[in-house]
């Protein structure tokens, strides 16, 4: 069990977090339980989590509101929405969730999207090399989850972004088509969710031109993007 991931499930029903952390653990996962963001908080002090199921509506401090506090730093989150609305769905991706599965949940369903989560974090992880990757000045800790301008100010991107321009780091100077993008942020090829991806695209392209750099992400029209700069990657 040393190498398993653990899986934090954060939700106020109590039936719920049983449910799916009894599920998690019969296979191979170490699940741990949270009914609030504070108690959610205390755990992530105390533990290493690889991985957070957070309900969207909680009492107190919701999941959209945690999303927004985190900022796309630390575990990823995958989101529990009862929400019908897609729109409601897209904030949540917006703002740092990793992916999303609707409530009443199918634990079959959530297995698998843990799983794929968490093999986007590892292929991630092999693709970039190093921890540490540098282009036209700036600077990405891939670790820490952070990316510095220039001159040397820290720039917030939400998870989704950091994750679309490690993408584009990997194939620079390559078009790296939308269907890649779609796949490895895992938003899914719903017409809504592929408008936000290019909703995404557009605020990292805004951050990164930010202090007067050049362009480095260019839309190929009817193809996809690309990454306009050499990157350095440090071991």
């Amino acid at each position: 069990m040393e190498d398993a991931s653990r899986i934090l499930v954060v939700d106020d029903d109590a039936g719920i977090r049983d449910v799916l952390g009894d599920y998690l653990s019969q296979h191979g996962f170490i699940a741990y339980q949270a009914a609030s963001a504070r108690e959610m908080d205390d755990v992530l002090a105390a533990t290493q989590i690889d991985l957070i199921v957070l309900d969207m509506m909680m009492p107190g401090e919701d999941g959209l509101s945690v999303c927004r506090r985190m900022g796309g730093k630390g575990a990823p989150i995958l989101m529990l929405s009862a929400m019908s609305e897609e729109t409601d769905r897209i904030v949540g991706l917006e703002l740092g969730a990793a992916d999303y599965v609707g409530k009443p949940c199918n634990p079959r369903e959530l297995l698998a999207r843990v799983r794929a989560v968490l093999r986007r974090q590892d292929a991630t992880r092999s693709a970039t090399g190093g921890a540490v990757a540098t282009f036209a000045g700036w600077r990405l800790d891939r670790v820490r989850r952070e990316i510095t301008t220039p001159g040397g100010r820290e720039v917030a991107l939400s998870r989704n972004e950091f994750v679309m321009l490690e993408v584009l780091m990997e194939n620079a100077g390559r078009i790296v088509r939308r269907e890649q993008l779609l796949e490895r942020t895992r938003v899914s090829g719903r017409d809504a969710n592929e408008r936000a991806m290019d909703v995404q695209i557009s605020r990292l392209r805004r951050k990164l031109s930010e202090d007067g750099s050049q362009e480095l992400i260019v839309t190929i029209r009817s193809e996809g993007y690309l990454f306009d700069a050499v990157v350095d990657k440090e071991h």
